[in-house]
């Protein structure tokens, strides 16, 4: 279900079908929420494949109010966030008040439309801004007065009057952002990090991508644990670029799905996935030296935990 505000479509946050509870998710949901609760933003922090976006809807579900959501852009201006100036307003007016004169006046004027942010510093939405370091630092300046004196700078073109949006206090923040050293990646104002309280997110426990894995694919639980283990012992060696993470396991349980396959060493169709897969999701140059060496090292984890 969505709501409009202008040309702002507000999501109402409910449970993901085949949401994974483990201990490991919980305990990181009722840290979320208790920072939350004591007034400060919230920001998952991690690699991509450990859960932060969806982490972050979760905790969205919890507060139970409307979501706004913002995908960080390298070329976000501080307008993207607040608003601005889009097309024209024209009025019109048409006097007949005497019947042989006909008076009309027209006035064009440019017509201001509020962006996401606005919006939910207004109403007590809450605000995710996924990827957010992938924004400008300067495009998020506007986000300091907001996170800490609860108030919004607003440029004069607005209709309001007031130079100045007060945040309603139920308005809650919530980012997410890969690691600064990550491709595309801006390094974020420290005195942006310093007003919001940060939880660093690594790989699931094997508990919970095996729970993952089972839900999202339909496979046994059997099955899926053979698979989460042959993509955790890759992990830890020493064959791969980047290590793999629990989008590489669902890929390959799907893909064993649809294929009708076997998790066993000894389907050949399964084999050739998790090698592909993996060589995929390991490898960012794809070189053939590459390639070949972690096949090498998927081929034989298989036929370990296979």
């Amino acid at each position: 279900m969505a709501v409009s505000d202008q040309s702002i479509t507000v999501l109402e946050p409910r449970a993901l079908p085949g949401f994974v509870e483990t201990p490991y998710v919980q305990d990181v949901a009722r840290r979320a929420m208790a920072y939350i609760e004591a007034g400060f933003p919230v920001h998952f922090r991690g690699i991509t494949g450990t859960g932060k976006t969806t982490m972050a809807m979760h905790v969205a579900g919890l507060i139970a109010r409307p979501v706004v959501m913002i995908h960080g852009d390298e070329e976000f201006s501080t307008s993207d966030l607040v608003g601005g100036e889009y097309g024209y307003q024209i009025k019109k007016v048409v006097d007949n008040f005497i019947h042989s004169v006909l008076k009309t006046e027209e006035d064009m004027t440019r017509k201001w439309v509020d962006n996401r942010l606005t919006v939910a510093c207004k109403y007590g939405f809450t605000l995710i801004y996924d990827e957010f370091t992938r924004s400008r630092p300067e495009a998020n300046n506007v986000l300091l007065s907001v996170l800490q004196e609860k108030m919004m700078d607003l440029p004069p073109a607005r209709e309001s009057g007031s130079d100045y949006l007060r945040v309603d206090p139920d308005f809650t923040a919530i980012f997410t952002s890969n690691p600064e050293e990550y491709a595309g990646v801006f390094r974020s104002q420290d005195a942006l990090r310093d007003r919001m309280v940060t939880l660093d997110l690594d790989n699931f426990d094997e508990r919970t991508e095996v729970a993952i894995t089972e839900s999202k694919s339909g496979l046994a639980e059997s099955d899926a644990r053979k698979i989460v283990q042959v993509v955790r012992a890759l992990r830890k060696g020493d064959s791969c670029e980047f290590s793999p993470t629990v989008r590489g396991c669902l890929m390959i349980a799907k893909t064993t799905v649809v294929t009708d396959a076997r998790v066993s060493k000894g389907d050949p169709v399964f084999v050739q996935t998790c090698q592909d897969i993996l060589g995929s999701e390991t490898s960012r140059i794809g070189s053939s030296t590459s390639q070949v060496k972690v096949r090498k090292a998927v081929k034989e984890l298989v036929e370990k935990y296979c």
